[in-house]
């Protein structure tokens, strides 16, 4: 549920698109303000999903159809202005789940595609002088999907995740992008239904600023620097996600011969407590290398979040489905950290993109085994706006951890204009 000063300004802003609406045919067919703002695009989206849990537990095994559809409307171009609206719904079709999120008790593995109808986006925008600026609610990332390892819009499940927020972004001096954006609220995945402390009606308050740079003049790679300040505003005190972290990446490409090209990256980060925040200083270390082949990929990485039994290195704006196994046995990094050291192969099969990961999981603090995961998915798109997909994850628990062997499966597909 929006909040009541955020219904005023849509009232707000609602009021004045009627009262443009309503001026007479002929001032309008002359006013360039009217011709932007009716000749602009129309989007539309939806995703239809299965997806089935079964744990080794005393969970019931879950499974759901779930329906996301989405209708948006961006404006054309008015001296740099713009504006862009987008509502989004997520229907529960069938299915044998509790919605999440669930109650004190639980009696289904954990599904997290809540049903419900919000604007997902709604924000005014300027382009001019090589800088963009938007006002307003919209989802943020600072690289490309699916590497939003810090700050995502959590596309993979139904209800995307979205920041009330000003951002900007200026591109001036060659090769070299600025970002910033400032966070006011964090509308979660989890709809309006979620009230656990940090959360009230599924919308974080937060005090947050966020500092990206990205340079891409340097024949070794793509140098990005960042800072991202979290302050959870309204929880309460000595809350562990309220976090100052500080990164460096490096990510290139190098052609070895005319058929094979080596990747890498190299990336670190440290993090510590901000603002009422609570934690001890930990670490993040991300290596990869690999190669691609006549449209193949292959690569090995090792990434580590440290933690120390109490604390541990945490990204709890990120679309961290992507990492550490699509299972989600780690979205929230364990107090002890965690080790990944995950193989990656992704080709084309039949004119169908596949991807196949296999993880390796320990803990940072101790060395403990944490289990191992393999992930794989088929997906294709036809004609553009078209997808089919068919994805797999098995994790196998490490018993003396007190985990649990993990099965999930998805089948789905999505119209996208």
């Amino acid at each position: 549920m929006l909040k009541r000063k955020t219904l005023n300004l849509m009232s707000l802003l609602s009021s004045g698109v009627m009262s443009v609406a309503l001026l007479p045919g002929t001032v309008m067919a002359e006013d360039s303000f009217y011709e932007a703002l009716t000749g602009g695009k129309v989007s539309f989206s939806a995703r239809l999903r299965y997806e089935s849990v079964e744990q080794d537990n005393a969970l019931k095994d879950a499974d759901a159809v779930t329906l996301r559809t989405t209708l948006g409307y961006k404006t054309g171009d008015f001296h740099g202005f713009g504006a862009f609206l987008e509502l989004e719904d997520v229907s529960d079709l069938g299915g044998n789940y509790e919605e999440y999120p669930q109650t004190a008790v639980k009696k289904y593995s954990v599904i997290a595609d809540p049903n419900g109808t919000e604007v997902n986006q709604a924000y005014l925008s300027y382009n001019g002088f090589d800088t963009e600026v938007k006002l307003g609610r919209q989802e943020l990332t600072y690289r490309d999907a699916p590497f939003h390892r810090f700050i995502g819009n959590v596309l993979w499940r139904q209800n995307h995740q979205s920041f009330d927020a000003v951002s900007l972004s200026n591109t001036s001096i060659k090769d070299l992008k600025l970002s910033y954006a400032y966070i006011n609220k964090v509308n979660t995945i989890f709809g309006d239904d979620l009230t656990a402390g940090l959360i009230d009606d599924g919308v974080i308050d937060m005090d947050s600023h966020l500092f990206n740079v990205q340079y891409t003049g340097w024949s070794v790679g793509k140098l990005e620097a960042y800072s991202y300040l979290l302050d959870y505003e309204d929880a309460a005190k000595d809350n562990p996600n309220s976090t100052a972290t500080y990164g460096l990446r490096l990510s290139g490409a190098k052609p070895i011969n005319e058929n094979v090209t080596a990747i890498y990256t190299a990336e670190y980060a440290t993090q510590h407590e901000y603002a009422d925040g609570k934690m001890d200083p930990q670490d993040y270390y991300l290596l990869e290398l690999g190669g691609k082949y006549q449209g193949w990929l292959a690569k090995l990485s090792y990434e580590v979040l440290e933690g120390d039994g109490q604390y541990s290195f945490k990204t709890p704006l990120g679309t961290n489905h992507a990492f550490q196994g699509w299972a989600d046995m780690f979205l929230s990094t364990p107090a002890q950290g965690l080790k990944d050291i995950y193989f990656t192969v992704v080709g084309n099969v039949a004119g169908a993109k596949l991807i196949a990961v296999y993880h390796d999981f320990e803990t940072d603090k101790g060395s403990l085994d944490a289990g191992n995961e393999f992930d794989v998915m088929l997906q294709k798109t036809f004609m553009q706006h078209y997808t089919l997909g068919i994805s797999y994850a098995d994790y196998n628990a490490d018993k003396e951890l007190g985990g649990a062997d993990t099965d999930k499966f998805w089948l789905y597909g999505q119209v996208k204009f």
